[in-house]
């Protein structure tokens, strides 16, 4: 036990110290803590092993003691040293009586026992004996006199600070998100719908124009082709004429010859 306390220290000074725990260091009896851990608020001495709080030491601000899950049966008398004591946990250990809890009734502040698995509770009318004996008490075994059950601390921060009221509000906030998210994505979907349809029609109006231009195409082709046939023509014609040219000569020159031939 003392080389834990040591290593709990941390190198602080004793007199400044506020919390210590002493959990499953093995040892049958209170040994290297003493009267200069004035400033003591919490000790915690589970499952250590102890038979004896022989040698607890004087602890003038003490509040809170653990010492559950040891094999204590007797001996509290030397808690008294400790006056402010509120909240003690005997639990898990081998007191089989009332009459070894009388010593309790030195402490004025005292508002929280456990003595969860002890014989002593297997005592007739135990818990209105025992709140009885010690007026200042509010919770023997996690309930109350009237065997309402004590609520966690978590439980009394949440109240006090008010959460469960903040995540409702949070919750209800999320709903909200999410109803504003669902008509957000409603929208998007008639936009979108909106806008595909727009794009159909870009389209088929384009196809419509290019079928229009298809028939421009076609008609300026016609009036090609109607173009080259009229200057087929022309030249046709033309061709012609020229033949018909070169035939005169022709013929003239035998009308000039039959009457040279004639005269």
């Amino acid at each position: 036990m003392e080389k834990r306390i040591e290593l709990e220290r941390r190198a602080r000074k004793v007199n400044q110290i506020t919390e210590l725990n002493l959990d499953n260091c093995r040892s049958t009896s209170i040994v290297g803590l003493t009267d200069e851990y004035t400033a003591l608020e919490s000790l915690s001495l589970i499952n250590v092993g102890l038979t004896t709080l022989k040698g607890f030491p004087k602890l003038p601000n003490l509040k809170k003691l653990e010492l559950s899950d040891n094999r204590i049966s007797s001996g509290l008398n030397y808690l008294t040293t400790s006056p402010k004591l509120q909240y003690l946990n005997l639990s898990g250990n081998k007191i089989k009586d009332l009459e070894t809890l009388k010593p309790l009734e030195e402490f004025k502040n005292l508002v929280v026992l456990d003595l969860f698995n002890n014989d002593a509770t297997q005592v007739d009318n135990y818990r209105e004996k025992i709140f009885k004996m010690l007026p200042t008490l509010n919770f023997l075994d996690g309930f109350d006199c009237n065997d309402e059950e004590v609520q966690s601390e978590g439980d009394d921060d949440d109240e006090v600070n008010g959460n469960d009221s903040d995540e409702e509000g949070v919750s209800g906030d999320d709903d909200e998100e999410d109803s504003d998210d669902s008509e957000e994505e409603d929208n998007g979907e008639v936009s979108l719908s909106e806008v595909y349809n727009d794009d159909l029609e870009e389209d088929n109006s384009d196809w419509e124009g290019e079928g229009e231009g298809g028939e421009d195409d076609e008609d300026e082709d016609s009036d090609i082709d109607d173009a080259d046939g009229d200057a087929n023509e022309s030249a046709a014609s033309v061709n012609a004429k020229d033949k018909d040219g070169d035939k005169e000569p022709d013929e003239s020159q035998v009308r000039g010859k039959k009457r040279k031939h004639d005269g």
